[in-house]
């Protein structure tokens, strides 16, 4: 499918420079650009490509002045990262397949409702009492437990595990091999070795979250662990039993939260950071990647490090750190020079 320049405009509010007759079927990198493909630049970094991408449309902010010629036709937007995702998910939805219906062998138990507009793959199994929303996909080698709900329109991608009880709300996308609602680590220590606490609680998804492949929510001791609505969860994450993750906040790969701890709304949590059990961090908080949490964070940290620190105070210590070698030299040779005066 093919669209014009001035389509795109129209669609996405921008207003076109140059041929606004061209037309593109696809999408490239700036710096990986090929005729009938649309471009975009939103990293300053990469605003040298725009010289010499060979794509036919590239967007760009307003406010973006050309020093040298160039020759795709531009697309001025107001943000061209938020825009090209957009025309993305446009595109995603155009594309994307709608299966319906059930395949054969699947186990469906008795009693449970199946719309006639949800999918359900080869091999799933859905348990007694489950509650499936209109338009559910669920594909092949899903397990859904007793007794879960799960809302209109979301998707379980192949190998996803929900156990009993837990609540998926509407719009959800889970990813392959996610676990929701496994045993949350608790243990008792006794004479030696350790009791099982048993784990009677939920999980409950709000409406639109995303979780990655091989991303794994425990269920809480009691009460339930809650991923609130539009929280965004890459792949490999462990979410620990009687955590909150607040509205809209997202997590890159491998995060640890350790158990009971809760993170506010619209935080924005790099790969491999680690938070300990029990903690409270605010709203609006930047994590850097690799980072340690210790303990409580207040709202609208920007933080790094490990025990994590204000970010500008990270940045001083690793200048201090780089230049240790310097400082050590310099101390041995004034030790030196006082063991020659005595």
């Amino acid at each position: 499918m093919e669209f014009s320049a001035i389509q795109i405009a129209a669609l996405v509010n921008g207003t076109v420079e140059g041929d606004g007759d061209v037309k593109v079927s696809t999408f490239a990198k700036i710096e990986e650009g090929q005729p009938g493909a649309i471009s975009f630049l939103a990293n300053p970094k990469y605003t040298h490509f725009i010289y010499d991408t060979a794509s036919s449309i590239v967007l760009v902010g307003n406010e973006f002045v050309a020093e040298h010629p160039v020759k795709a036709t531009l697309i001025r937007v107001a943000d061209p990262y938020s825009t090209v995702a957009s025309l993305l998910d446009m595109v995603s939805k155009m594309s994307a397949p709608n299966p319906v219906g059930v395949e054969q062998p699947a186990y469906i138990s008795d009693g449970v409702v199946v719309p006639d507009d949800v999918y359900v793959g080869a091999f799933a199994y859905i348990g007694k009492g489950v509650t499936l929303g209109k338009n559910v996909k669920i594909y092949p080698q899903v397990y859904v437990g007793d007794g879960v709900e799960i809302g209109d329109n979301t998707i379980l991608y192949p190998g996803v595990k929900i156990y009993h009880g837990c609540k998926i709300g509407a719009g959800c996308t889970l990813h392959a091999g996610v676990v929701i609602g496994a045993d949350g680590f608790g243990f008792a220590p006794a004479n030696g070795s350790y009791n099982k606490i048993p784990q009677i609680g939920i999980v409950i998804l709000e409406d639109n979250v995303e979780i990655g492949a091989n991303t794994t929510v425990d269920r809480a001791t009691m009460g339930c662990t809650r991923i609130r609505k539009g929280v965004k969860l890459d792949n490999l994450i462990q979410v620990a039993h009687n955590c909150e993750i607040g509205e809209n906040t997202v997590m890159a790969s491998q995060v640890g939260v350790a158990g009971s701890t809760k993170v506010g709304a619209n935080c924005m949590v790099g790969g491999q950071v680690g938070f300990a059990g029990h903690i409270h961090v605010g709203d609006n908080v930047m994590i850097g990647a690799q980072s340690g949490l210790p303990r409580d964070v207040e709202s609208g940290s920007r933080i790094m490090g490990y025990p994590a620190v204000e970010a500008k105070d990270f940045a001083r210590q690793v200048v201090n750190v780089k230049n240790l070698t310097e400082l050590y030299r310099r101390v041995a040779e004034l030790e030196k020079k006082l063991d020659n005066q005595k």
